[in-house]
């Protein structure tokens, strides 16, 4: 393995040589170029040539940085060396540090959430809680949706009747074998025999419950196999190693023992209980996730009395013994999205990460999501391509300190949100915020908060989460808006955080690496846009372009092969892209609308529900008008002989009628369309914004 990423690393490095000489010979082309239209007064020449070195050296930028960033993963990976597991149970014998996992939901599919809760509880950590932050509406509009609150509120008692068995089975157990080892009472021979019997116990748990969680989908595959049937064998393993220590004579030591004991003990002993902001109203109703979790962390640390005035329910913090409502404190979080899976060792390794010395200032421990593998639909697969190469470019942040929290799942230190904790006031009460909500992109947000303090960010360079992807046009439009909306607005932020630091080569590249990442999507974008609309013929026939282009495409479709794509799915995620246009430039305008405004934009949720999200009419019809107007576009090219702009055209139009084909859908689009002019549509049929009201 080393020596392939070695062989790896030195063609990524060959590559960028490429891209950087490329670019180079352009630009010394193009200026030269420039410098003789201005000499001749030829002002349009001028400022066409100039607008076209600006829009090149975007895409050139963006090339670059997602090289090195890929450079810095597999030096990242090859520098990886996972902690023994010996030394992450060490954690089992000391007390642990309070974990917290909140998973904030709205209006989510009930298997879905069921299987995330499910993962976050049976995370290999021994002092762990797990609250479910149900955003319901307390009055639902409809039957359906009155019956799926009822669902979620009966969820946490319904997995902590699962655990209880197993919970009170295991805890007998190692009360048991502590009074042994009090009174000096241990056989090692029938310690050993009874741990394997406990752990065998364990196993046939797992499968059991892999068995009954048998689905159909992508999903319940990954959720089987991660969650149940890996530690099903890892702890079937374990008793086979215990019975054959047995058999040899070679026990285990009492400590050792105990630790097996304590595992076992700790696995399901956890709380899961569930909570909700909207039944009281002087908390935040802002509709958006941040503030979901920003009220309950609020709370945490301390005890609370429910009073009804006026014919609303609301919270007061008192003493404990008054208190209907307690709230324990931990010292971590993880916040996790209601659509998301947890590796088991998720929470242990990424614990063992804040607890080093050295990391007392690292807020943010997390490993960027991965798409659930194995999605039916061409749409969701090439959506989860992007989400997969999106973890090379994070992991590769991280060597250049530029790591930004990625919010779908993060452990974090309850210390750093102290640090940015802000109070406002909303509807005439006191709020305080810890995850600001500015924007609609709060994770990102709070990362240049965190940073601005002096806290550190680190990704995790193993995959240990998976987060669904939108399966459908509709979802995945609502997806993509919002994380394009805000990234404008948080830059000045981030520009004066970086011109306070003293300049140094590091940190250069981790200003380059996190400007990049707030203004791709609007440079990238609007650039292609600008290229698609003007015919810049002859700056473009410079045979350096297609050069500097070419190993960004060779190593992007290298990586995609290597994360289990195809290689001809390089031209699908390029025709996605191109489906994306307007709805990442209207997730711009909107961050731009909001700056000139100073209005919030609502948050738009991922819908996660059995029917298909409809698109809105205008994303629906801006397609066909962009096909429309390259059309015309193409005969104006081929009629004034641009011949290079022609063909430029002709592929973004074959792209981009194979987008609207195969991954939107014509009858899909013509359903959506029916759907938004009908007077009274069905509940499949209804149009999801997924902007929720409060």
């Amino acid at each position: 393995m080393h020596l392939s990423l070695r062989r790896e690393i030195l063609l990524a490095r060959a590559l960028i040589g490429v891209t950087l000489t490329a670019s180079v010979l352009l630009a010394g082309d193009v200026f030269g170029i420039l410098l003789q239209r201005v000499r001749l007064g030829s002002s349009w020449g001028a400022f066409e040539q100039s607008a076209f070195v600006g829009i090149v050296s975007v895409l050139i930028y963006g090339n670059l940085v997602y090289q090195f960033a890929r450079l810095g993963y597999l030096h990242r990976r090859q520098s990886h060396q996972p902690v023994s597991r010996a030394e992450l149970e060490t954690v089992f014998d000391t007390p642990a540090p309070a974990l917290a996992i909140l998973v904030p939901s709205y209006r989510e599919e009930i298997r879905i959430v069921r299987q995330t809760l499910l993962s976050a509880a049976l995370q290999q950590h021994p002092n762990r809680r797990v609250v479910l932050l149900i955003d319901d509406p307390i009055r639902p509009s409809d039957s359906k949706a009155a019956a799926a609150l009822a669902s979620a509120r009966l969820l946490p008692a319904e997995l902590s009747a699962l655990f209880e068995k197993p919970a009170r089975r295991f805890a007998d157990a190692l009360a048991s074998f502590i009074e042994r080892e009090r009174s000096a009472q241990l056989d090692l021979r029938e310690e050993t025999e009874q741990l394997a019997e406990l752990h065998a116990e364990a196993a046939a748990w797992f499968e059991e419950q892999a068995v009954q969680h048998a689905g159909t989908d992508h999903t319940d595959r990954l959720f089987v196999e991660m969650v149940l049937r890996g530690p099903a064998q890892a702890y079937l393993a374990e008793s086979i190693a215990f019975e054959e220590e047995a058999r040899q004579n070679a026990f285990p030591s009492a400590a050792q023992l105990r630790r097996g004991h304590q595992r076992l003990a700790s696995l399901f002993r956890v709380e899961i209980t569930s909570f909700e902001r909207k039944r009281y109203v002087n908390l935040s109703h802002e509709p958006n996730k941040a503030m979901n979790l920003n009220s309950y962390i609020g709370l945490m640390g301390g005890s609370h009395r429910v009073i009804q005035r006026g014919g609303g329910l609301y919270l007061e913090r008192c003493g404990s013994d008054q208190a209907d409502l307690h709230v324990p404190d931990a010292e971590y979080l993880i916040t996790l999205d209601a659509d998301s899976l947890l590796a088991p060792d998720y929470a242990l390794r990424l614990g063992h990460i804040m607890a080093r010395p050295g990391n007392e200032r690292m807020a943010v421990v997390q490993t960027p999501y991965s798409a659930v593998p194995g999605a039916p639909g061409v749409l969701e697969r090439m959506a989860g391509a992007t989400t997969d190469m999106q973890y090379i470019v994070h992991q590769g942040f991280t060597r250049h300190d530029a790591t930004y929290w990625v919010g779908a799942n993060a452990m974090l230190r309850r210390a750093a949100l102290e640090e940015i904790r802000t109070v406002q006031r909303e509807r005439g009460f006191e709020v305080v915020r810890f995850i600001q909500d500015r924007t609609v992109i709060e994770d990102t947000e709070s990362s240049v908060d965190l940073i601005e303090r002096g806290w550190t960010l680190y990704n995790y360079p193993e995959r240990l989460a998976y987060s669904a992807t939108p399966p459908d046009f509709g979802s995945l439009l609502i997806q993509r808006r919002r994380w394009a909306n805000g990234g404008l607005l948080i830059l000045p932020n981030l520009v004066r955080h970086i011109v306070r630091r003293p300049w140094r080569p590091r940190v250069l590249a981790e200003a380059l690496m996190r400007v990049h990442y707030l203004v791709s999507i609007a440079g990238v974008n609007l650039g292609l846009l600008f290229l698609l609309a003007y015919p810049f013929e002859e700056p473009a026939r410079r045979i350096w372009i297609p050069l500097a282009a070419l190993p960004y495409y060779l190593v992007y479709g290298r990586d995609l092969v290597q994360a289990g794509y195809r290689s001809a799915d390089l031209l699908r995620v390029y025709a996605l892209n191109l489906l994306l246009l307007p709805v990442n430039l209207g997730g711009v305008f909107r961050s731009l609308h909001q700056a000139v405004t100073g209005r919030r934009m609502a948050f738009g949720r991922t819908p996660k529900v059995e029917c298909r999200t409809a698109a809105p009419p205008f994303y629906v019809l801006s397609q066909y008008a962009l096909l429309a107007v390259l059309a015309v576009i193409l005969g104006l090219d081929v009629w004034s002989k641009r011949f290079v702009h022609a063909t430029f055209i002709a592929f973004n139009g074959g792209m981009l009628v194979y987008a609207v084909v195969r991954l939107m859908g014509v009858r899909e689009s013509a359903e959506d369309l029916r759907i938004a002019w009908s007077v009274q549509p069905s509940s499949c049929d209804e149009a999801l914004t997924g902007e929720p009201s409060a």
